[in-house]
C-alpha cells in the first residue's frame, strides 16, 4: 500500500497547434492524415495572388518615396551650396522636405519589408518534428489568422506521466529509475524521474471573494482520499517496434535502491544464486504479467 507506484499513468507528449499568420484560402496540402513530418517541411500554402499584389504595390509606392526623396536631396544640396544667394527660410523648407522625404522613404521600405513577410508566410511548414492530427486541413477551406487548422504531435516530447498517491510521494526523488508497463505491450519501457509538480488545485477552496476574503466549502467529508500527484518521467529506453502514443494507459513503477530491474533481466549464470526476491516484487512481476 505505501510503494512508490501507480496504474494511473499515462503516455504524454506535446501538441503544437498550427496557426497561420495571413488570412486566405488553402490552395495546396502538402500532408494527410497521421503523416509524420520533419522539421521545416511544408505542410500547406495558401493563395498567394493577394499577398503578391500587396508586395507588389510596396514596392512600386518605394521606387515612388525613393524618387522624391532623392529630388529633396539634391534640391537641399544646391541651395545649401548657394549660400547667401538663398534666404535662410529657404534653405530650412529644403531641408526639412528633405527629412520629410527620407522618413516617408523609410516608411515605405517597413510596408515593403512587411508584404515580403506576408508572401513568404503563405507557406506554413512544420515547426518540429512529429505527426499530423488525425484531420488535415482540407483543399478550398478559408485559414483565419490566429486561429488553428491542425495540429501537430512533437515527436521529441513523449513522456510518461504518473499520478501517485500523496501517502507514496516520500519514496519518490529526482532522478530515480522507473519501470513502466504500457497496457497492452509485451514489454517493459525505462525511465527517470525529472520532475514532480509544485501545486494542486484545492477543490474544497473556490476563488476569493469581491471581498478578496477566502470562499472554503463548508461541507467537509469524513471520508478522505489521498490526493494524486503528477510525476514526470523522461523516458530512458524505448523498445524499437513500440507504438508512441499519447494518451496510453501505463503502469509506473519507481525503483529504489533496494528495488533490483523487473523483466527482461539478464539471465543468471549457471549455477549461481539468484537474488532474492521480495514480496513486492513479486507481485509486481505478476501484474505486468496480467497487463501483457
Amino acid at each position: 500500500m505505501f510503494s512508490p507506484w501507480t496504474r494511473d499513468g499515462r503516455v504524454r507528449a506535446d501538441i503544437v497547434q498550427i496557426s497561420p499568420d495571413i488570412s486566405g484560402w488553402i490552395t495546396d496540402i502538402r500532408v494527410v492524415d497521421n503523416q509524420p513530418v520533419r522539421k521545416g517541411q511544408v505542410l500547406f500554402v495558401i493563395d498567394e495572388a493577394r499577398y503578391g499584389l500587396a508586395y507588389r504595390e510596396a514596392a512600386a509606392t518605394l521606387a515612388q518615396r525613393k524618387a522624391t526623396y532623392d529630388e529633396a536631396r539634391r534640391e537641399d544640396v544646391r541651395n545649401q551650396q548657394l549660400g547667401n544667394l538663398v534666404a535662410v527660410e529657404v534653405l530650412q523648407q529644403s531641408h526639412a522636405r528633405a527629412i520629410e522625404a527620407r522618413a516617408q522613404m523609410d516608411l515605405a521600405q517597413v510596408a515593403l519589408d512587411t508584404a515580403r513577410l506576408n508572401l513568404q508566410r503563405t507557406t506554413i511548414v512544420s515547426p518540429v518534428d512529429g505527426y499530423v492530427n488525425d484531420r488535415a486541413p482540407r483543399p478550398n477551406e478559408y485559414a483565419t489568422a490566429g486561429h488553428a487548422v491542425l495540429s501537430i504531435v512533437d515527436a521529441h516530447s513523449f513522456r510518461v506521466d504518473g499520478y501517485f498517491e500523496e501517502t507514496k510521494m516520500r519514496h519518490i526523488r529526482i532522478g530515480q529509475a522507473v519501470d513502466i508497463a504500457v497496457m497492452g505491450e509485451p514489454k517493459l519501457l525505462r525511465g527517470h524521474v525529472v520532475s514532480i509538480v509544485a501545486a494542486i488545485e484545492d477543490r474544497d477552496r473556490t476563488n476569493s471573494t469581491p471581498n478578496l476574503l477566502p470562499n472554503v466549502d463548508p461541507a467537509f467529508s469524513w471520508v478522505r482520499l489521498a490526493q494524486r500527484i503528477p510525476v514526470r518521467v523522461a523516458l530512458d529506453e524505448v523498445p524499437q517496434d513500440f507504438q508512441m502514443i499519447a494518451g496510453r494507459t501505463a503502469t509506473v513503477l519507481v525503483r529504489g535502491p533496494e528495488l533490483r530491474p523487473i523483466g527482461n533481466g539478464a539471465a543468471s549464470a549457471p549455477g549461481a544464486a539468484s537474488a532474492p526476491q521480495s514480496r513486492f516484487e513479486l507481485w509486481f512481476e505478476r501484474v505486468i504479467g496480467a497487463l501483457r
